[in-house]
Order: C-alpha cells, then sequence, then structure tokens
C-alpha cells in the first residue's frame, strides 16, 4: 500500500528544508506501507522550489502548481497520484509526527474512506491563542448548527482519505482554498464514506520566524459566509 502525503507550499523558504527532513526522517522509520512526499508548490515566488529539490529522490517530488490556494495544491496534487492513501499536512507540521500511524491505520484497515484529525476532541493537546481557539470553537459549532454532522474540527490541516473514493467525489469539491477541508468532510459523508477523527496534538507557531497565512477575522468571516453558501448549494441540488 502507497501513501501519497501532500505538503502545499506558498513562499515557505525559511521552513520547508527543516519540515522535509524532519517528516522524511519519521516516515523512514514506518512499516506496513510506503511512503513519498509530495511538495505541491503553490506559486511561491522565493526560493521554496530550490530549498525543497534538495530533498527529491524516490520517495519525494516536486510538483508546480501555478494556481494559488490550498485546496486547488491539494486537489491537483492528489488527482496526480497513483497511491492507495491520499493524505496532506501542513508545512509547518504543527500536528505531531506521531499520529501519522493513526491517520492511515483506519484506512488501511477498511474501517474508514477519510480520517482527519482533531484538535477540539478530549484526548487532544493544543497549544494557541485564547483568540484562534474561540475562532475554532466558534466556527465548528455553526457548521454542526447548518448540517447537523457530528463533527468537532473540519479545518485541522492533517487529514487522509482513501484514493478511489477520493476520485467519486471530487467533481464535488470546488473551493479552492482553505474551505476545501470542509467540502471534502460533507461531501464524504453525503456520499456515504466512514469518517472518522482521532485526536492530536497541535502547536501553533512550530516556527518563530514563519509569518503565518492565516488572518484570523478575515479568513472567520470568510468561513462564515462559505458554509452559508454550501448549505444553500447543497439545499438547491437536493443533496441535503
Amino acid at each position: 500500500m502507497l501513501v501519497d502525503f501532500c505538503l502545499p507550499v506558498h513562499n515557505e523558504e525559511k521552513i520547508v528544508a527543516a519540515s522535509l527532513k524532519e517528516l522524511t526522517d519519521f516516515l523512514r522509520q514506518q512499516s506496513g506501507w510506503s511512503w513519498r512526499i509530495t511538495i505541491a508548490n503553490n506559486g511561491s515566488s522565493d526560493q521554496t522550489a530550490a530549498q525543497a529539490s534538495r530533498f527529491l529522490s524516490e520517495n519525494v517530488r516536486l510538483i508546480d502548481i501555478s494556481s494559488l490556494g490550498k485546496g486547488v495544491a491539494v486537489k491537483s496534487a492528489w488527482l496526480q497520484s497513483e497511491a492507495d492513501v491520499l493524505a496532506y499536512m501542513d508545512i509547518d507540521l504543527a500536528v505531531a509526527l506521531r499520529h501519522i500511524p493513526q491517520l492511515i491505520a483506519p484506512i488501511a484497515a477498511g474501517e474508514a474512506e477519510l480520517v482527519i484529525g482533531s484538535r477540539l476532541l478530549p484526548g487532544s493537546l493544543i497549544s494557541r491563542s485564547w483568540v484562534r481557539e474561540l475562532s475554532s470553537r466558534s466556527c465548528n459549532r455553526l457548521f454542526r448548527l447548518l448540517f447537523g454532522y457530528p463533527v468537532s474540527d473540519t479545518q485541522c490541516g492533517f487529514k487522509a482519505v482513501r484514493a478511489d473514493f477520493f476520485r467519486t467525489i471530487v467533481n464535488f469539491l470546488n473551493d479552492q482554498q482553505w474551505f476545501f477541508d470542509t467540502e471534502l468532510i460533507v461531501q464524504t459523508i453525503i456520499h456515504r464514506g466512514q469518517l472518522l477523527e482521532i485526536p492530536v496534538e497541535w502547536q501553533e507557531a512550530r516556527y518563530d520566524r514563519r509569518k503565518s497565512k492565516v488572518r484570523l477575522w478575515r479568513d472567520a468571516r470568510r468561513h462564515f459566509f462559505n458554509l452559508l453558501r454550501l448549505r444553500q448549494d447543497l439545499k438547491k441540488t437536493k443533496m441535503i
């Protein structure tokens, strides 16, 4: 079984090398499945590609995606992959790597189509500001109110999906930005895929020299309107 880990990157020259070394060192210690890392260079204008190229090998590849957005980067990388399991994680590796086996095992065992990390389940360990904590909990509560799905954390950047199942829902995934995660979850449930959440340890700002791409209030407002739009669209098409 081949697992392909997508790392979407946009102007991450300061941390991409350190993260790739940490991840490859960890994956080399795993057994029971083969692995590959796909660095999805998402319109970077700095030295991200040059830094990432130092790690290219049979197990690490670099692809260029000109359109900007996390959603389009992950979706494009997954569509180009022949792996059995498709995963992605944020380049800052905010989720502790020790959770990777827990992310993959349920799919390998046929127990889930989609496995997602959660920072809000009992057993999760998180280190972040109270403002981001409040924003995250509010957005996820709104998701549950609008859709009625018992998912605790839609936005954690730590997910894996069975490849053949992903291809059955990919045409329903339209967002090219951060809302891709929510669409992936909603379409998995609509198409009767088994979804499993796992509690994770998550650390904000692991790299002090890296400026976060998140703009809290702007992104929270955008997420709110995206939730309303998605619910309206699904009602129009009678998918919910």
